[in-house]
């Protein structure tokens, strides 16, 4: 996967955590069976970024943990369509997400579980997001996407 990390925080995300944000969504990819080639992007921000974020896309005033931006992939509008391996070649930008580290923090310490262990779930929460996933459709979707989501978390080894 093609990852871009983007750091908007006041004292700057650590190596560690970075490290861990790629490989835990290398791993999602793999588990959901993207092609290596899949674009996306994480961006890092405190509670006042994300809050103007949630305010103008969401029309929601206050912060929120973490926000998804998919970027619908519509190749009808091609004039011309690529053949199947051309198609293989072709990166595909799946989003962008926006994670506050702010509430990272604070939610991990409300859980009870690590502050790593929080980053993964929102990191992931906001990839199946990015591929097709909504919890707020209903029930049996939001069933398929925490199931999901736990089983790439605990098999990735950030269990509760």
């Amino acid at each position: 996967m093609d990852l871009t990390l983007i750091d908007h925080t006041e004292d700057g995300v650590s190596p560690y955590h970075q490290d861990l944000v790629t490989s835990v969504l290398d791993y999602a990819g793999r588990y959901l069976e993207l092609p290596d080639n899949t674009e996306m992007s994480v961006t890092f921000m405190n509670n006042d970024e994300i809050h103007r974020y949630n305010r103008e896309y969401r029309n929601i005033d206050k912060p929120t943990d973490v926000i998804s931006f998919a970027i619908e992939d519509d190749s009808d509008d091609l004039p011309i369509l690529p053949d199947e391996e051309m198609d293989e070649e072709i990166a595909k930008n799946i989003g962008d997400i926006l994670v506050s580290v702010d509430i990272i923090a604070s939610q991990a310490e409300y859980l009870g579980h690590s502050y790593e262990r929080e980053l993964g779930f929102l990191v992931v929460h906001g990839f199946l997001h990015l591929n097709g996933y909504d919890h707020m459709l209903g029930p049996a979707e939001e069933k398929e996407m925490f199931d999901l989501q736990r089983r790439i978390l605990d098999d990735y080894g950030l269990k509760r």
